[in-house]
């Protein structure tokens, strides 16, 4: 059974693509294309089902055409528009790191926020900063002169974060998380909404 740790997202089906079952694959990462293995993993009535393909060509920087074994006709892959798209860690090779191309490569991530409670209860400088995780970045909005990150909490909540070099800690492609030092008064905009 493929578990949610196991794996990561990669995009999403937005529509079918002639009459023999190709598809239109929006990815923010092409790990398909740098990974050694020849499928993809959907999620389907919150179950991670493989699904092998047999081929794909890119379409663009951001989308892909592919054309999944026994999805043969265009009623069987419109039956999967609008399902996310993971692909398994495992997979990658141990020295890939993906690049950034694009703010939307950050749907999928985990944001994580500096905890301040446990630097004050931990003296120890070498440890690192410790961290709360506040949820997993669903939507990148972007215009000309700013992003807005959606991130939906564990308990299902829509948190609507500005990104922002200034609150950028850290990050890393290969774990996909990224840490912000966001001001608690953008936290307490959220709350209050």
């Amino acid at each position: 059974m493929i578990k949610p740790e196991d794996v990561y997202l990669i995009g999403r089906l937005t529509r079918t693509h002639g009459i023999k079952g190709e598809m239109e694959l929006q990815f923010t990462d092409d790990a398909f294309d740098r990974g050694e293995v020849d499928y993809v993993v959907l999620l389907l009535d919150g179950i991670f089902v493989p699904f092998f393909f047999e081929e794909y060509r890119f379409k663009n920087n951001e989308a892909a055409l592919i054309k999944f074994e026994e999805i043969d006709s265009e009623k069987d892959a419109r039956r999967l528009v609008g399902v996310s798209v993971y692909y398994p860690h495992a997979a990658l090779p141990a020295d890939d790191a993906p690049e950034i191309r694009s703010l939307q490569a950050f749907v999928g991530y985990t944001v994580l926020l500096p905890d301040l409670t446990a630097v004050q209860a931990d003296d120890t400088e070498d440890a690192g900063m410790p961290t709360r995780e506040l949820g997993c970045i669903t939507h990148v909005a972007t215009t000309p002169s700013s992003a807005l990150l959606t991130v939906e909490t564990e308990e299902g909540e829509e948190v609507l974060l500005p990104l922002h070099d200034d609150f950028v800690l850290d990050y890393d492609t290969r774990r996909r998380y990224l840490v912000l030092n966001v001001p608690e008064e953008i936290l307490e905009l959220n709350a209050a909404r």
